[in-house]
């Protein structure tokens, strides 16, 4: 690769293809990692449109010995979806469904295509996709194939080995080989049928005992599929290959039929051996899954739905009908009652599945973090032993854990005997890293003791490569190497992998980042004072990159909204690592690559609530803006929005509003100010109020509403948009607190949550603000009641970690409430007038991410509002929406959810957001008028008088 010029490369390649070509900094720092520890800089990326793109990229690589190595999602756990040569993306355009047989039960699709998206298409004839990894939103057919992946219904559906009919593949010279099954299963090179043939027909006895025989055996060639007893599988052969053999251009796959309906059964046990050695004996009941999980996996609010244990197994059951499901679930249980379980539970109602679905699901990123904050990485996450050994192997695991000084939480597919674990290597110091070689090599033993599988369903990659001699011996390793030489004998198909394989200590990802934290504005608490290993929360599993929002969602907008990688939280989090590794990404905090990524960052705290691992990308965003613009000159929009409190003060305290309104309302005079000001010119500049929420409460709220010198119940909170752009939600949540109750204190003296000083990085004046908010709100115990859900966000987290040594920001911090949870908390036998409406709107993004939504639900319901609000982020979120340059990305944004469900509310829906931007998003794009919930409860109670 040294002696490779990629300018020439890249213009071969853009004369040679019709899609992307992209060599810049930026596209090859995004694919250096997958979700392993491993880490590949590849010399460029190509994202072909079809078929023949992929032959004419593979003729100009070929060429000058340039190695390639395919990508779907990005998701695998071994490091093989990395590379040093050129990157193949078929995510971009080879992501379609080709055709779909219900009849046949099969469908043809590229190998760029999402999981999910097969399934969607198959759910309406009644049939789905059997293999389903947890990452099954957002990794790629492709890309199972590529590994063999399994996933939680592999008890009932196989791998994906069992699921593949027919594969259309293209070798490194650019050879079209047609894969099948039987005597017509090979078309292709004649070296290559024929020396396959010989391979298998003169090593017949080590194909035929070389094997073990397990549900998950994924490691190594699956050479045995040629066997004539199996039918010569080339389909099934070539799967599992890890892009070491060719490249997959189109797949046809079978589907199953899929029950009408599933239960849940959820079954507590007091340990997970016990777990995993009742996990074989449900095998014979015919479950659709048995996965298991242990309670160091679980959180506070997860636990309470589970049944009593320390350790579960999540075993599904399909039906005709919901009865039939959940009556088969039921035996299941009391089946299972004689195996040791400590408790059950039957979960019927998809939504209820979905939601400990998730638990189980968000493992893979959630093991990344132990209990008490120490980092866990994979290498050693899918190991397989066969089911009836599970418990034992389990035993000998962990005493091998205690013996190397490690620490892990297994989880995964008991019902497989397959062991998903991230561990606390040290893979920072050498003696670390040389533990990990170590330990690598005894477990590797242990295994294979047990009769298992290195890998058991995501590939060997560069984990697990180099230890297959102790798994399959020397014979038939050799016999991997004479299969990939005759399909590869260039060694240009994803290099290091399988067949002379690099060192599995070799090119970890953490290698080049700085050794000693740095100087930064943000405490990271939970990181140790690290910005480093803030941003080493991301494994890369990639939930962000989900391309359709689910329930409570609200992650990524900006991707949903341009599918780029760059705008997912992952693809940012690459680009931060590679900021501070200094090798591709080599312009520091001021990097243009770093910055036009996190451009689209709506800041709206999404990942902090939805990423597995609570990536904080809002956070990270204004480090950088900060360390970025220190001494210099900002952009035009940090001064006229990151500055918003200040001039809506002085406007305030000159009592300019109604002329800076009319102003506002003159064609040139408006068009200047957004031009002055960084600001969209399609916007509308909203109107600022009259009279602000606090000299309304000077002048009548205080004596109406207050206690005088009795103490106040509450402090409510006159955060700026309040304050001077939305008084009436200020005064209606005064009038709703007094009649639950509650006498309400106003601070004298402006306050600020520093929300939009923090969100431009401009953190010392953030600072500054929020010193001085803290000399200003009433001290003691009662409740700070915030109406603006971010500027409530904005006190909770961002107030202790930029003031970390000042004991009253945590204290504030604590009494934060949010309107509902005020009522709840101080007024809880208060009962609001029925409104008996439905309602239609948006739960702010920070709220969702930060502060939570139950108290807002049971308040509503409460007051008799029923339906549910939409999650997501509105697109507006404060400065981003208001700033050049980003008006079509909050358009779309706001499309992905918000407006089409408002549009499609009914006609006397009641519209709530509680959060500013939402409002005025709602108002500007589609001339609704939405409410906060105190101004909808404002009104009942005035009803009621």
């Amino acid at each position: 690769m040294d002696t490779v010029n990629g300018s020439e490369l890249a213009a071969a390649l853009r004369g040679a293809v019709r899609g992307e070509v992209a060599f810049d900094a930026a596209s090859r720092a995004l694919t250096t990692m997958d979700a392993s520890n491993y880490r590949r800089v590849p010399i460029g990326v190509v994202a072909p449109r079809d078929a023949d793109d992929v032959a004419a990229a593979l003729a100009v690589c070929a060429e000058r010995g340039v190695p390639v190595v395919a990508r779907g999602g990005g998701t695998s756990i071994a490091g093989q979806a990395t590379g040093t040569g050129v990157v193949f993306d078929f995510t971009r355009h080879m992501s379609g469904i080709l055709a779909l047989d219900p009849d046949a039960g099969t469908a043809t699709v590229q190998p760029g295509v999402v999981c999910d998206a097969l399934r969607e298409a198959a759910a309406p004839h009644g049939l789905t996709f059997g293999p389903d990894p947890s990452t099954h939103s957002r990794c790629t057919v492709g890309g199972m194939i590529g590994n063999n992946s399994c996933g939680s219904h592999s008890v009932a559906w196989g791998t994906t080995a069992d699921n593949v009919h027919a594969l259309d593949v293209l070798t490194y010279r650019g050879e079209r080989v047609l894969l099948g099954r039987g005597a017509g299963g090979f078309t292709g090179p004649e070296r290559l049928g024929a020396g396959a043939d010989e391979l298998v027909g003169s090593h017949l006895a080590a194909l035929r005992t070389g094997f073990p025989e397990l549900p998950r055996r994924i490691s190594g060639y699956a050479l045995d599929e040629l066997l004539p007893e199996k039918g010569r599988g080339w389909a099934r052969a070539f799967t599992g290959s890890e892009g070491t053999l060719g490249l997959l251009t189109e797949a046809t796959v079978r589907l199953v039929r899929a029950p009408a309906a599933r239960a849940l059964a959820v079954l507590g046990y007091p340990d997970e051996s016990a777990a995993a050695e009742a996990a074989a004996g449900l095998l014979p009941l015919g479950p659709l899954t048995v996965e298991g999980m242990a309670a160091d996996l679980v959180g506070e609010a997860a636990l309470a739905a589970l049944p009593r244990g320390r350790a579960w197994l999540f075993v599904e059951t399909g039906g005709a009908h919901t009865a039939e499901a959940e009556a088969n679930a039921a035996a299941l249980c009391r089946a299972a009652a004689g195996g040791g379980t400590t408790a059950h539970l039957v979960v019927a109602d998809p939504l209820d599945q979905r939601a400990l679905w998730r638990v189980r699901e968000d493992a893979s990123g959630t093991a990344t973090r132990l209990p008490d904050g120490g980092e866990a990485w994979p290498g050693w996450e899918d190991c397989a032993v066969p089911p009836a050994r599970l418990g034992a192997y389990l035993r000998e695991f962990r005493g091998l854990l205690r013996d190397h000084g490690l620490r892990g939480m297994p989880y995964g597919h008991f019902g497989d005997g397959c062991i998903h674990i991230r561990v606390d290597f040290d893979l920072l110091s050498p003696q670390g890293v040389a533990r990990f070689r170590e330990f690598s090599g005894e477990l590797a033993d242990l295994v294979v003791a047990h009769g298992g599988s290195l890998s058991g369903e995501h590939g060997d990659g560069l984990a697990r490569s180099e230890l297959l001699p102790r798994m399959y011996g020397d014979q038939l390793v050799g016999l991997f190497g004479h299969f990939k030489e005759l399909w590869d004998p260039d060694g240009g198909l994803n290099p290091g992998v399988l067949v002379r394989p690099a060192p599995l200590d070799a090119q970890l990802r953490f290698a080049g980042l700085p050794e000693r934290p740095g100087p930064v504005a943000f405490a990271y608490a939970d990181d140790g004072g690290d910005f480093s290993a803030a941003v080493r929360r991301c494994v890369g599993v990639a939930k962000c990159r989900e391309t359709s929002a689910g329930p409570g969602q609200v992650m990524c907008p900006s991707y949903r909204a341009t599918g780029e990688e760059k705008h997912s939280t992952r693809g940012r989090a690459r680009l931060l690592h590679e900021m501070l590794t200094g090798e591709v990404i080599t312009g520091g905090w001021r990097a243009p690559e770093v910055h036009e990524a996190l451009d689209l960052c709506l800041s709206c705290k999404g990942c902090r609530g939805d990423c597995p691992v609570h990536v904080d990308m809002a956070t990270y965003k204004s480090e950088v803006l900060y360390q970025a613009y220190r001494g210099r000159p900002r952009p035009a929009a940090h001064y006229s929005m990151g500055w918003l409190p200040r001039w809506l003060a002085l406007t305030a305290a000159l009592r300019l509003a109604s002329p800076a309104n009319a102003a506002a309302r003159v064609g040139p005079l408006a068009a200047l100010a957004k031009r002055v000001g960084g600001i969209a010119p399609e916007r509308p500049i909203p109107p600022l109020a009259r009279r602000s929420f606090a000299r309304w409460w000077r002048a009548e709220g205080a004596r109406r509403f207050g206690r005088g010198d009795a103490g106040a119940d509450v402090v409510l909170f006159p955060d700026t948009f309040t304050n001077h752009l939305a008084p009436e939600a200020g005064s209606a949540a005064v009038e709703v607190l007094a009649a639950a109750g509650l006498r309400a204190e106003v601070p004298g003296r402006a306050v600020c949550c520093g929300l939009t000083y923090v969100s431009t990085g401009q953190l010392d004046q953030a600072r500054s603000v929020l010193r001085r908010t803290l000399d200003r709100v009433p001290g003691g115990d009662a409740p700070v009641t915030v109406l603006e859900p971010p500027c409530a966000a904005a006190l909770r987290t961002d107030l202790p970690e930029l003031l970390p040594g000042d004991p009253r920001a945590a204290r504030l911090a604590a009494r934060v409430r949010t309107f509902a949870e005020t009522l709840e908390q101080c007024a809880p036998g208060w009962a609001p007038p029925p409104i008996n409406r439905t309602v239609a709107g948006q739960t702010h993004c920070h709220q969702s991410a930060v502060l939570g939504t139950a108290a807002d639900r049971r308040l509503r319901g409460r007051a008799g509002l029923t339906g549910e609000l939409t999650a997501g982020c509105c697109g507006l979120a404060g400065n981003f929406g208001f700033e050049r340059g980003h008006f079509d990305i909050s358009v779309a944004c706001a499309e992905d959810q918000l407006l089409p469900a408002v549009r499609g509310a009914a006609p006397d829906a009641v519209l709530l957001a509680d959060g500013y931007s939402c409002r005025t998003q709602l108002e500007q794009l589609g001339g609704h008028r939405a409410r906060h919930l105190a101004e909808v409860l404002a009104d009942a109670v005035r009803g009621g008088r």
